[in-house]
């Protein structure tokens, strides 16, 4: 098997995830490719020397799996670089709550043991896919969790005019604008009170961020129709954000969000389910009553 690893450069003090992963690998006849990113910050910052095969030093790389080694924010970058490959990705935790990247430290030797045996599902995940006509060269127009279109460098609102499938549907008056995929339901979407979707369904959401207008609620609309948005603001330029990854853009630009022509294959455990996780990282029946 050819195992692609990707890991977290800011976090020195999880070294002994790292450390028990590749224990855990050593024990297998894997072919190793290492971002080279995240092996110079191995070598140097946690002082560990990981067997590996070949550095990965671009995006112009094949494997069988692909591993993520910190929260749902490497996870995330972990995606874009794995692009449209089709490279199942399995997440493994250093970090806080890990909807995407849902493997604990205790469980890595069960999970690595269960990858070579074939032992675990493979769930399709949605993508969106932004198209403008001033996105910088580089910039990945696609995005695993979200789309957000956010006012920039002043304390006024943005306005923004949405078409769903040509169909005019709202002037947003708001700090911004999300389009969320069901992954990217638990993440930012969430937390300006956007609804949870299960990674299945087939469909996205619109969810303003502080809205000017108490009555403009989020949106639940099916994932095969597109957006269109028109954007005015006074600086006359807003940001745009995917999956965190941003470019300024001028007003003059009209954004279109659809479906992307490809999916993001993720690994899952066979005892890991959308619910349970749901119920044990949201604490959904907790009481600290109980706990006294």
């Amino acid at each position: 098997m050819r195992i692609a690893i990707f890991g977290n450069l800011y976090q020195a003090e999880k070294s002994i995830q790292a450390k028990h992963l590749f224990n855990a690998l050593s024990k297998y006849n894997a072919e190793i490719l290492i971002c080279e990113e995240f092996y110079r910050f191995l070598h140097t910052v946690m002082k560990i020397e990981p067997r590996y095969s070949k550095l990965i030093t671009d995006n112009n790389f094949s494997a069988d799996m692909a591993l993520s080694l910190g929260g749902d924010g490497t996870f995330l970058k972990t995606a874009e670089r794995v692009g449209n490959k089709h490279i199942p990705i399995l997440g493994i935790n250093t970090g806080r709550l890990g909807f995407l990247a849902d493997v604990a430290e205790n469980e890595i030797d069960e999970a690595v043991a269960e990858l070579f045996n074939g032992d675990y599902r493979i769930e399709e995940r949605s993508l969106l896919q932004l198209k403008a006509d001033a996105l910088p060269v580089k910039f990945w127009p696609f995005a695993l969790n979200e789309a957000a279109i956010l006012k920039r460098d002043s304390s006024s609102m943005i306005t923004i005019r949405t078409y769903l499938n040509d169909v005019f549907l709202n002037t947003y008056q708001a700090d911004g604008l999300i389009v969320s995929t069901p992954t990217g339901s638990t993440g930012y979407s969430l937390s300006v009170g956007g609804p949870i979707l299960v990674p299945q369904a087939p469909n996205f959401v619109i969810a303003p961020v502080a809205p000017h207008s108490l009555n403009v609620r989020p949106l639940v609309f099916n994932d095969q129709d597109t957006i269109r948005m028109q954007i005015e603001s006074r600086s006359n330029n807003f940001l745009v954000s995917l999956d965190g990854r941003s470019a300024m853009m001028g007003t003059n630009h009209e954004l279109i969000i659809c479906k992307a022509p490809f999916t993001t294959p993720i690994v899952k455990r066979n005892n890991h389910v959308f619910i349970d996780t749901l119920r044990d990282k949201l604490m959904w029946g907790a009481d600290k009553r109980y706990n006294i």
